[in-house]
């Protein structure tokens, strides 16, 4: 592949809707992934159903509010929202994700594990949400819709 169409590839991942789609696709991943840890915990009497719930309906706030701390911006000339790399919460999530294995792998409290879970499910989706909201918004600000 050539240097341009490398560069070109790059450029078009950093618009909104790649970012939007990659994001919606980790969310569905680890949804699919915790689920089926949340069913053997559930199953084995270690957590409810209804805190799953509530935990996860807690933390989309959480994410919603970190969904303003994600680097963006307008670009007029290509007509397209960029969306750059949020740091803190990529940190966050892999320490919520190392403190999961930690919680159920080594000190095997699985009801510490399955809160972790929530709270990534919660946080990734509040978030996904509010980026949603933040480039509707931008693209409406810049008459990009």
């Amino acid at each position: 592949m050539d240097k341009n169409k490398i560069l070109a590839f790059r450029k078009e991942m950093k618009k909104s809707p790649f970012k939007i789609w990659l994001r919606a696709f980790l969310l569905v991943q680890f949804s699919f992934i915790f689920g089926v840890y949340l069913f053997h915990d559930i199953g084995n009497g270690y957590f409810k159903w209804e805190w799953v719930a509530l935990l996860i309906l807690f933390f989309i706030p959480v994410g919603f509010l970190m969904s303003h701390i994600v680097p963006m911006q307008a670009n007029i000339e290509e007509r397209a929202v960029t969306l750059s790399l949020d740091k803190i919460y990529l940190v966050l999530i892999w320490i919520l994700v190392i403190g999961k294995l930690l919680a159920s792998y080594v000190f095997h409290v699985e009801t510490i594990s399955d809160v972790i879970m929530c709270t990534i499910i919660g946080i990734m989706g509040g978030r996904l949400g509010g980026i949603g909201i933040r480039v509707r918004k931008l693209k409406r600000s810049n008459n990009f819709i």
